[in-house]
């Protein structure tokens, strides 16, 4: 240790500052963290000063001390959650005890000896709400350590993080040591969009590493972040006066909120107290950043989460203004892969097809970017923990869309065994090329009818070249989804056209609004329902501001031009539902023939059957649809009363489960008894297994995402249905919960291609 021991009791600002030329200096990172818990001792004039660091997920591991016995470094290790340290580390708080081995929890590790030392006070050390280790001082002496005290050694370990983060500690030979964003990181999520892509790391927000965590002048800094709250109450005043958001509405709320926050004194004053106890001011900034985001995790109101992620985004903004850097980053590379924590719909169109692939760090399977990413045909893995975390811009990463996974710097044994995985899906995919204008005819002579969903522009091109027969559902409500405000009766009426003009003679079928639940329109106020999935949405809430559908049958009714037109009605789940919003068309019709505007030359009515009460609707129903479609999504949820956005539920409920295909089976045969198409459409007939499933249990059309059309159609041309559906019905008659067991064992045996 120094010769010079530090004055004791010194301000923060002058520890701090030492800790700075600590990491100027020359020397490895067990070098510096000795230094460091040698001078906090010193200066807080403590007997011991002890550094833990996270060796992974659940473990920490004592990596320096001053104090303690020094043979434990090393060798000393605790749970997450463990003992005082663990449960600093696990809570993100400080503790503090005068007489810590008496204290509830306490965990006594004989090998560092510090039973015997009283007053005990740790704070984590941590950045960006993720804890990296844990901060420790003890004296023999009982002692209170002060508010002031507390704060102080907060802030000490706050320039720590930072240094963890330059990779000040790194050393050989000591893996909890090893330099960040360095090492292979595997991430095990969802699949949001099947897909495989390799390519190099995008931050949406990119991943801010500060060289000098330490100021000079506070007044300096603190004027520095005076200039970057006046910018950022300008650009907040600038977008509330916009035209497009003037309306009332929850997208306006949103910003009222930011505005406020944004003059929020004591948030600002707190970010100055730490400037002025020696920290620059990005560091201040990413403090309550830190403790906003422990907070959000203790939360469970969900209007205080929300409010906590704008206070969480505004730090966002004050980094990128304090840093002069730009959100979304510079020209995005060729193969760029998108990393985020979540990402809105028109975010992420703005990136557009210039992406090979998206892994956020939150999401779900029915989130709008979700879909957008199934339009745009790129690869999307979701809720892969840590991962915005761990990656920076330009890491190389592998995105598996296909089972939810996500390679960080991959090392070479992973890397040849996914590009094999590359290369097999590029030799289908010249398969399924060469099947594009052939029929989807199963050997047995029965045709099945594939077509495709969609529902922005950027869908419309994969009609051709997937080989879709028409697109089975347009879902209308992404357009108000990607709006500030609501589109204007020529703007519906000039995208409609467009979709009509791009699918040429291929049929589409428009989906009225489906909105509600999960689809909240920024400029309405979202409704307090203690279950939004089976509340005031879609058709119900179309009925009940009928001004609104009409608009909508308007603006369809105008963009045909004459041409055929397809209308569906979304979540019926009675009679009259149908009944009345399909006169409401029909008046609309002959408002327009009145008015001697163009009027469809042909159009059909259908509803979707999303609820199991609509399977047993009189038969007047079926015979007045002029079609059906099987809204997969919502029925299997329903069916199973299992919320598809739960993954502890979701999953246990099999698509080929006895109940539910006996229930598909009922639904087509009642159809086909009365003379109404019918066809499924979701995400599992997108599925090859469970599309084969559907069309041996009767249904001759399936809407699918357009990458789903081509390996489908490989398999139902490689198999006889009739045998298929004598495989199915000798497992149901088995008593088997599911037949897809013994499915797919019968494609295995025939050698069909089904993965």
């Amino acid at each position: 240790m120094p010769e010079d021991k530090p004055e004791k009791g010194v301000d923060s600002r002058t520890l701090l500052k030492r800790l700075r030329d600590i990491l100027a200096e020359q020397g490895e990172g067990q070098e510096r963290l000795d230094k460091i818990t040698y001078i906090i001792a010193c200066s807080m004039d403590a007997d011991v000063c002890s550094i833990y660091l996270r060796r992974d997920e659940k473990t920490l591991e004592l990596c320096a001390t001053e104090g303690l016995n020094p043979e434990s470094v090393h060798q000393t290790r605790l749970r997450v959650g463990q003992g005082l340290v663990g449960r600093i580390a696990e809570q993100a708080r400080p503790v503090q005890a005068m007489d810590a081995p008496a204290a509830k929890g306490f965990r006594y590790m004989p090998e560092t000896g510090e039973e015997v030392f009283s007053s005990f006070l740790g704070v984590p050390i941590q950045r960006l709400g993720e804890v990296l280790g844990v901060l420790v001082v003890q004296s023999k002496d009982p002692r209170q350590f002060t508010e002031d005290e507390i704060y102080g050694l907060e802030v000490v370990a706050m320039v720590i993080a930072e240094m963890a983060e330059l990779g000040a500690f790194t050393a050989e030979n000591q893996q909890a040591m090893s330099m960040p964003h360095q090492r292979p990181f595997f991430a095990k999520g969802l699949v949001g969009q099947e897909g495989v892509a390799v390519g190099h790391v995008v931050l949406h927000e990119p991943n801010i590493v500060i060289s000098n965590p330490v100021a000079d002048d506070p007044e300096v800094e603190k004027r520095r972040l005076s200039q970057a709250f006046q910018t950022l109450q300008t650009e907040i005043d600038r977008m509330l006066k916009a035209d497009r958001i003037a309306v009332k509405g929850e997208h306006r709320e949103v910003l009222e909120a930011y505005r406020m926050f944004a003059h929020d004194k004591g948030w600002r004053q707190r970010m100055e107290v730490s400037i002025d106890r020696g920290l620059a001011a990005e560091v201040a900034v990413e403090k309550e950043q830190s403790n906003t985001r422990t907070r959000m995790e203790r939360v469970t109101d969900p209007y205080l989460r929300e409010r906590l992620h704008d206070l969480d985004d505004l730090s966002n903004r004050l980094l990128r203004i304090l840093t002069g850097r730009d959100g979304n980053g510079a020209d995005l590379p060729e193969d760029a892969i998108l990393v985020a924590r979540n990402i809105g719909p028109a975010e992420l169109l703005d990136y557009g097809r210039k992406l090979k692939g998206v892994v956020l760090e939150e999401g779900s399977v029915g989130s709008h970017a979700a879909i957008v990413a199934r339009a745009l045909a790129i690869p999307l893995v979701i809720q892969a923990a840590r991962i915005t975390r761990e990656a920076l811009n330009g890491d190389e990463i592998l995105v598996d869309g296909d089972a939810g996974l996500a390679h960080l710097r991959p090392d070479e044994t992973v890397k040849s065994a996914f590009m094999e995985k590359v290369a097999m899906r590029e030799e289908a995919q010249e398969e399924y090329a060469a099947l594009r204008d052939l029929p989807a005819i199963s050997t047995d002579g029965q045709r099945i009818r594939l077509e495709m969903n969609a529902g922005l522009m950027a869908d419309l091109p994969s009609l051709h070249s997937s080989g879709a027969e028409g697109v089975g559902l347009y879902r209308t409500e992404l357009q108000f989804l990607l709006r500030s405000s609501v589109p204007r009766r020529r703007e519906q009426s000039d995208l409609y056209a467009r979709v009509l003009d791009a699918a040429g003679d291929k049929p589409v079928t428009f989906r009225t609004l489906d909105i509600g639940s999960d689809k909240v329109l920024p400029y309405m106020k979202r409704q307090d329902e203690p279950n939004p999935a089976l509340g005031w949405r879609a058709i119900r809430l179309g009925l009940d501001r009928p001004g609104l559908m009409r608009m909508q049958f308007q603006t369809l009714i105008r963009a045909s031009k004459g041409r055929p037109l397809r209308i569906m009605f979304p979540m019926v789940a009675q009679f009259d539902e149908f009944r009345d919003a399909r006169q409401m068309l029909l008046d609309e019709l002959a408002a327009e023939r009145q008015k001697r505007h163009a009027v469809p030359r042909d159009v059909k009515i259908g509803a979707m059957l999303e609820t199991p009460s609509l399977a047993f609707a009189p038969d007047q129903f079926f015979e007045m649809a002029d079609f059906i479609s099987i809204g997969g999504n919502d029925l299997k949820q329903f069916f199973f009363a299992a919320d598809r956005e739960n993954e502890r539920v979701r999953r246990r409920y099999d698509t080929l489960n006895v109940s539910y295909l006996n229930f598909i089976e009922q639904i087509a045969q009642k159809c086909d008894q009365i003379g109404t198409p019918v066809s499924f459409c979701g995400e599992d007939a997108g599925r090859s297994v469970d599309a084969l499933a559907f069309a041996a249990m009767g249904l001759r059309t399936l809407s699918m995402r357009p990458a789903s059309i081509g390996p489908i159609k490989r398999l139902i041309r490689y198999v006889d249905l009739g045998k298929t559906k004598a495989v199915i019905d000798a497992a149901r008659a088995s008593g088997d919960q599911s037949v897809r067991p013994a499915l797919e064992a019968w494609l295995t045996s025939i050698g069909a291609p089904y993965f």
